[in-house]
């Protein structure tokens, strides 16, 4: 959709008084959204379709978002339509992965809390978000897709299931999925979370593993995390579990960024350059896995 067009559509919404001004909001790597002043305040717009080869339900993702209002964890729906949802504007600092780094007690007892309160707020079918299946539905899409790089799937698709294979049994809960820095706010008094178009259950494990991962932590700064997510210290087993996991959610960030290379134009977002990021920070994961734990573990 054109700058324009997204535009016309947004004034075009009911949910609006008086005169408004919109802006663009940077960031995004697959949908669109601004920031809408009107007689009542500040509102953020968020544009995006369903992406079937991301799972991604926008209906599904509405829900979540109001229950994640209501539990205490995200602003307040406004107005949404099919492909459209309109939420309060919360006055905050979006982190970066430095911001990340620097409060990992504090982010891990937020993904706690998550975990374990918001499977009371949830309506609907329930949906499961399992990494290794996603790898896998991804592998099959790159495969018929002719990604350029289809040639590595049968060696991450082996790395995939070892780093599976590691995984100790733990409860489900009601996860994220995507926790990425720019989805924490900080309004100088509590944590925000937006984004919640991958949410479901899952184990808390990729949660706490991707927070980490994607803020880059170093090792006592993700232990630190890692006891507060759980709410208690990991045995073996389970740092284990959390270091392949780190892999993983690498994994399938690259394979999410490949598949986006068939499917999707964001204006301004470089797939390529996004999944050559991610695969540097891949093999570096790999490599302190695999001299930790070895190559054939578990």
């Amino acid at each position: 959709m054109t700058d324009l067009a997204s535009r016309d559509q947004i004034r075009a919404l009911p949910c609006f008084s008086g005169q408004i001004e919109i802006e663009p909001l940077t960031g995004g790597l697959s949908n669109e959204n601004w920031l809408v002043s009107d007689g009542a305040g500040r509102h953020v717009v968020r544009l995006g379709r369903d992406f079937p080869f991301h799972h991604v339900d926008r209906e599904r993702e509405v829900m979540t978002a109001c229950a994640a209002h209501d539990a205490g964890f995200a602003p307040r729906v406004e107005y949404s339509q099919p492909g459209i949802m309109v939420s309060a504007f919360v006055d905050a600092k979006t982190f970066d992965a430095a911001d990340v780094r620097a409060n990992p007690e504090r982010i891990g007892r937020l993904i706690h809390e998550f975990h374990t309160t918001m499977p009371r707020h949830i309506k609907g079918p329930g949906f499961m978000f399992w990494v290794f299946h996603v790898i896998r539905d991804y592998a099959r899409t790159l495969k018929s897709g002719h990604s350029r790089m289809a040639d590595n799937l049968p060696a991450w698709l082996e790395l995939s299931d070892s780093l599976e294979a590691a995984q100790s049994p733990l409860p489900i809960i009601f996860g994220h999925n995507d926790l990425l820095p720019a989805n924490f706010l900080d309004d100088g008094h509590k944590l925000w979370l937006i984004d919640f178009e991958y949410a479901g259950f899952s184990t808390a494990m990729f949660d706490i593993a991707g927070a980490a991962s994607n803020a880059e932590m170093n090792e006592d700064e993700a232990a630190v995390l890692l006891e507060a997510a759980l709410g208690s210290p990991p045995d073996r087993a389970l740092t284990q579990s959390f270091h392949a996991m780190q892999c993983a959610s690498l994994l399938r960030e690259t394979l999410w960024s490949l598949v986006s290379e068939l499917h999707l134009d964001a204006p301004g977002v470089d797939y390529q350059a996004y999944t050559s990021e991610n695969l540097a920070r891949l093999d570096a994961a790999l490599a302190q896995y695999h001299s930790t734990y070895g190559k054939t573990s578990p």
